[in-house]
């Protein structure tokens, strides 16, 4: 069904860093890396929605899918899923290794976030996380059965897929001079 993705996360930061993080989007025909684009988006900011569609946007029209590690970017700049949905036409498919804690990063984007309570109504918005296979889902346009077709397609080694994986190692690689010894 889906045969080009791309896939998105953020670069390792300093815990107190303020500014923008790059993130890293790999463009993907099934297992094969066709492509990498490059972005920002702020700490903790709100422009990760804007800037995730910028990107989609100006790569490949045959792109058919987005996937994200996690539905925020540089600490809690939270992506709008359906938004992102909307302004790029394509399926949006969040992936994390395990069910997030929701009272306790409700909890911090209440109290220490600014913007926390529109950040949270985001996550609400996005629903809940499903078990899909080995990992935990949200997701915008494609259906549960979609979202475990597309894991199958695009996931080679370990349980996350290639897209992610990629971007997860090009983004530490480039940040922190390698990527060995990260988890991806």
């Amino acid at each position: 069904m889906f045969a080009h993705a791309i896939g998105f996360d953020d670069a390792p930061f300093a815990h107190g860093w303020r500014g923008d993080v790059p993130v890293i989007g790999t463009v993907y025909a099934r297992t094969t890396l066709h492509g990498v684009v490059s972005g920002r988006v702020r700490r903790d900011g709100r422009n990760s929605t804007a800037e995730l569609a910028r990107l989609v946007n100006r790569s490949p029209d045959h792109l058919q899918l987005i996937l994200l590690q996690g539905i925020a970017l540089a600490g809690f700049n939270v992506v709008d899923l359906h938004a992102l949905h909307a302004q790029t036409g394509r399926p949006v498919l969040v992936v994390a290794r395990r069910d997030p804690d929701l009272p306790r990063i409700r909890d911090a984007l209440l109290t220490r976030v600014p913007g926390g309570r529109r950040k949270w109504a985001l996550i609400e918005a996005a629903g809940p996380m499903e078990p899909c296979g080995p990992v935990f889902v949200q997701r915008a346009g494609l259906s549960h059965a979609q979202a475990q077709e597309a894991l199958r397609s695009f996931t080679v080694t370990g349980n996350v897929p290639e897209p992610l994986r990629a971007a997860h190692l090009i983004a530490g690689g480039v940040t922190r001079g390698h990527s060995a010894g990260q988890r991806a």
